[in-house]
């Protein structure tokens, strides 16, 4: 009998992949596949939206999650859709992702057996990234697990650069740093 993570995956799987939109799971789920060990309550998926597709679109095609939110207003006006997989109660962020860096984390994206599932998953140098971004203590504390994990082959090369471009862009100079210093921890040079 398949785990309620693993029926939800297959569930949201199947969805993602019927509607012909690009998809990638990232967050704790992701880290998990990368070599972090802790649990999570949800699942993380940013999706891709072809223009012409409407968030209500989006939401009515998920046959097996409904809705957490009862406003219909809300859903017009979030990047971030709350739904819960109907059979397991399992919640499901949906991020509605935009041109630039989300379109690259998904072109770059891997398709991994999860769970016994097939679905395309941030790479570790990309939920690197994300997490540095996030910086409360948990991601930080995932971004050493993956970084221990992946160490051999992870590509900090392209890490940092990426990291130098968010932090032009944002005004910020405290990204690259604290890649670093997790970088060395874990045997990094």
């Amino acid at each position: 009998m398949p785990s309620p993570v693993a029926e939800l995956l297959r569930d949201l799987a199947t969805s993602l992949d019927g509607l012909d939109v690009e998809w990638y799971v990232f967050g704790a789920q992701a880290a998990i596949v990368h070599g972090a060990a802790r649990l999570t309550a949800d699942v993380d998926v940013t999706v891709l939206l072809p223009p012409a597709f409407s968030r209500r679109s989006l939401v009515e095609a998920l046959a097996q999650f409904e809705p957490r939110f009862g406003d219909s207003h809300f859903l017009e006006h979030t990047r971030v859709i709350p739904v819960a997989h109907t059979a397991t109660g399992i919640p499901v962020d949906l991020v509605l992702g935009g041109p630039g860096l989300e379109e690259a984390f998904a072109a770059r994206a891997q398709r991994r057996i999860v769970e016994g599932v097939d679905l395309p998953v941030a790479s570790a140098e990309d939920i690197v990234v994300m997490k540095i971004l996030a910086t409360r203590p948990k991601d930080l504390e995932d971004v050493a697990a993956v970084l221990s994990a992946q160490h051999a082959s992870f590509d900090a090369t392209y890490t940092r650069h990426t990291l130098v471009v968010l932090e032009q862009a944002l005004g910020q100079s405290d990204l690259l740093p604290v890649f670093d210093r997790l970088w060395s921890a874990t045997g990094g040079e």
